[in-house]
């Protein structure tokens, strides 16, 4: 078992590897990765990476994981939980959108690269989409706009919410174009989705 004293350098080196991963992605793509890059860019070793993770595909996945978590923290630090609901949709789905559109190489991989995972890609959308649901209820719920009325949503219209959005990033991607180019529509359904008016 290691000690405590190693627990925080163990911890390093699988920051450095997620970070060497990404950046061979850039260079060259998943498929094009082999571990030999990753820790070239990691500048460590390969018995390092191997005590760190069982194989490239654990690599990516924990990569996905943690870019997940990065943005679903940037969308929470945008939103301005005392604005006017409907700023508070477009501050979420730009700071969404920016995030993805500022590392485009990555996130054209992992949209590309989730389905050859099989079943265990299909688990990681799955899960994705319904961290993405909670963010949505978690930010609907925590809205104490000064003027004007709260946004509501149910969570099963978060999750179509956030599966819609997938879907859309992921057409954007496959054409080519800049995933930032969606934030209309994405926003005009959300307030559509979220008005405290509509009737339910």
């Amino acid at each position: 078992m290691p000690t405590i004293e190693q627990q925080p350098t163990r911890a390093g080196f699988r920051e450095r590897l997620l970070d060497g991963l990404a950046a061979s992605i850039r260079e060259k793509g998943l498929q094009g990765t082999q571990i030999s890059d990753i820790v070239r860019h990691a500048r460590t070793s390969r018995r390092t990476f191997y005590e760190c993770f069982a194989d490239k595909e654990s690599c990516f996945v924990e990569l996905l994981e943690a870019s997940n978590l990065a943005i679903v923290e940037a969308v929470r630090t945008a939103v301005d939980p005392t604005a006017p609901w409907a700023e508070q949709v477009d501050q979420a789905i730009d700071s969404y959108l920016e995030a993805l559109g500022s590392d485009p190489a990555l996130t054209v991989t992992i949209s590309r690269e989730l389905p050859t995972l099989g079943t265990r890609g299909a688990d990681l959308l799955h899960a994705s989409i319904d961290r993405y649901a909670q963010l949505v209820l978690a930010l609907a719920e925590s809205s104490r706009p000064r003027r004007g009325a709260r946004a509501k949503v149910s969570l099963e219209e978060a999750v179509m919410l956030a599966g819609g959005v997938a879907e859309i990033v992921g057409r954007a991607l496959l054409r080519g174009e800049d995933v930032r180019t969606a934030a209309p529509v994405i926003k005009a359904v959300f307030k559509a989705v979220l008005d405290p008016r509509r009737v339910r």
